[in-house]
């Protein structure tokens, strides 16, 4: 069976003038934090796994992301829980740079 994943344009590069920025886009019915950290470009499901808190208002430590409520985290280059109370992994989407578009694979 062929896979029907393809990347899609959800911002800008001018979108993130600032490592660290991040914007929460809708795609399909999920809300995804797309990340840029450095000149690298990471997006996650907005939602944490423990409470459904909004990942993209917590605090960013290199490619880590805390949650604003309980404080579990999680790598944005993989999605993987990185501390409780956090019991499973965020999903995760590959990101891509095509000029100046800032896409990802859903």
């Amino acid at each position: 069976m062929a896979s029907t994943a393809e990347f899609i344009t959800v911002a800008t590069a001018s979108d993130f003038p600032q490592s660290g920025d991040r914007i929460v886009i809708e795609v399909k019915g999920h809300y995804i934090a797309v990340f840029r950290v450095g000149t690298q470009y990471y997006a996650i499901e907005d939602l944490c796994t423990h409470d459904d808190g909004p990942l993209a208002e917590g605090e960013l430590d290199g490619t880590v992301i805390e949650c604003p409520r309980h404080g579990a985290r999680f790598d944005l280059t993989s999605g993987k829980n990185l501390s409780m109370p956090a019991p499973a992994p965020v999903p995760w989407y590959e990101t891509r740079l095509e000029g100046d578009d800032v896409q990802i694979k859903v």
